[in-house]
């Protein structure tokens, strides 16, 4: 017996209705990425291991799909490994002799790959964006999957803040051009989650720091505390951060609880100082449905974001994780080789964007739209007659087909229906001879013998 066919855990196939809405999100944000000036490149689906390796912190490393070398790669005696290692079996040891290659986890680090591989052919600043599939070895939820698309714009060669208020409104512009209004567009910036750890003295431990603070939504106060103390943060040092426990209010007021309690870091106050800059902008230029918000618990990519850090939230009432992020990263083309390039850049989740529009029903009618007028076949000089036919519609950007077979009128009918095909034509000897088209409406039954003239104007 045939084993039945399936797919791996975490991937998915589309059917047309959703290959539409995707390409109505992909369209949206890909005009938005051209009106703010960016332009499109595209790379490998998969890099050398130690282009990815290292660059997303311990987790996000455990997370990359490895790729196996070809050819018997544990045989000893073929020299892919050595014989102590075969022998200890230990896959972390045999990994690097075994794979060379491996799935991008995200856009950001190859494009960082492919500034400094290809350095002498941009014109700096560089403005790129990239809309393609990514990988992860996550365990699989709803929004979360081990195969999705990434949608991201980054400019790389400029330390100026007026990117950062660039990308706040083209997040901004995405969100009310797919009438989702309402999302938050949550900021933080390195610089202060240093400043912080300086000022608790757990400078050596800013990662433990920040990874237990960005939990407080989760797990609570008294959990993060708990977990900070287990990670070798003094109670002193706690006690200090009590005032980010309790931190509210607008944006401004914000600022200012944080110039008090950064007043001994000049890190801090540096970071204070550029989110106060991208907040005054974006007061003054305004946001059409998005809102801007400091979150000072926001600690995403910390292994290579070194200024601010966005993160965008779905509006209120809407389970579902971030549907974006991104951020400043002065120093990654640094790993490459590539020296005092600074770079920022934001990505949209297109997987978890389709799943809040379809939650809130905000797809338009129009997007799944494809046939509009079928063709009836009822033999060879019918048909051909309306090959003609549907040759001048699509002239016009009427799309239409023919149904390919003889068959039977309640079958080609219930295909019609079965699509949502809203007007078929029906060709018969009466309507050849007077060089005419029956045209009926499926919604309303209404139908009419006119001529081609009067059906372009009708499908129009």
């Amino acid at each position: 017996m045939a084993q039945k066919p399936s797919i791996p855990k975490g991937t998915r196939d589309f059917n047309p209705e959703q290959v539409a809405k995707r390409n109505y999100i992909f369209s949206t944000i890909k005009s938005k990425f051209q009106r703010f000036g960016f332009q499109p490149i595209e790379t490998p689906s998969f890099e050398n291991s130690d282009t990815l390796m290292g660059k997303y912190g311990e987790e996000g490393d455990r997370l990359i799909f490895k790729i196996l070398n070809s050819g018997d790669y544990l045989n000893p005696k073929k020299g892919a490994v050595s014989q102590e290692d075969y022998i200890k079996r230990d896959s972390n040891l045999l990994t690097k002799q075994i794979s060379e290659k491996a799935l991008r986890y995200d856009l950001t680090v190859p494009f960082a790959r492919y500034v400094v591989q290809h350095q002498n052919e941009i014109d700096f600043p560089f403005k790129r964006y990239q809309m393609q599939p990514v990988w992860r070895a996550d365990r699989p939820q709803k929004g979360r999957f081990r195969e999705f698309y990434q949608c991201d714009a980054d400019v790389v060669g400029s330390d100026s803040l007026w990117q950062e208020v660039e990308f706040v409104q083209l997040y901004d512009e995405v969100f009310t051009a797919l009438k989702l209004e309402g999302a938050t567009i949550k900021i933080n910036n390195r610089k202060i989650l240093s400043g912080i750890a300086e000022v608790i003295g757990a400078s050596d431990k800013l990662i433990d720091f920040t990874v237990a603070l960005d939990k407080l939504d989760k797990i609570g106060e008294a959990k993060v505390k708990e977990e900070m103390l287990s990670k070798g943060i003094s109670e002193e040092g706690i006690i200090k951060l009590q005032p980010l426990f309790t931190l509210s209010g607008d944006f401004g007021s914000q600022i200012d609880s944080l110039k008090t309690i950064l007043s001994t870091s000049e890190e801090g106050q540096k970071g204070i100082e550029e989110l106060d800059f991208i907040n005054n902008a974006i007061e003054i230029l305004g946001l059409k449905s998005a809102k801007l918000q400091l979150d000072v618990t926001l600690a995403r990519g910390l292994n290579y974001y070194t200024g601010a850090i966005f993160e965008v939230s779905a509006p209120e009432g809407v389970a579902m994780g971030s549907i974006g992020g991104g951020g400043r990263y002065d120093d990654l083309t640094g790993i490459f080789g590539l020296k005092n390039v600074s770079g920022v850049g934001i990505s949209f989740g297109l997987d978890r964007i389709y799943l809040v529009l379809e939650e809130l029903g905000l797809f338009p009618e129009t997007v799944t739209k494809s046939t509009e007028v079928l063709f009836i076949n009822f033999g060879e000089k019918e048909s051909l007659f309306s090959l003609k036919a549907i040759k001048a519609l699509r002239e016009q950007n009427i799309n239409a087909e023919l149904y390919p077979d003889n068959a039977k009128m309640k079958k080609q009918m219930n295909y019609a229906n079965k699509r949502n095909i809203p007007f078929v034509v029906l060709v018969g000897e009466e309507e050849l001879k007077n060089n005419q088209f029956t045209l009926k409406n499926m919604i309303s039954g209404n139908q009419d013998k006119i001529d081609l003239q009067t059906m372009i104007s009708r499908l129009k």
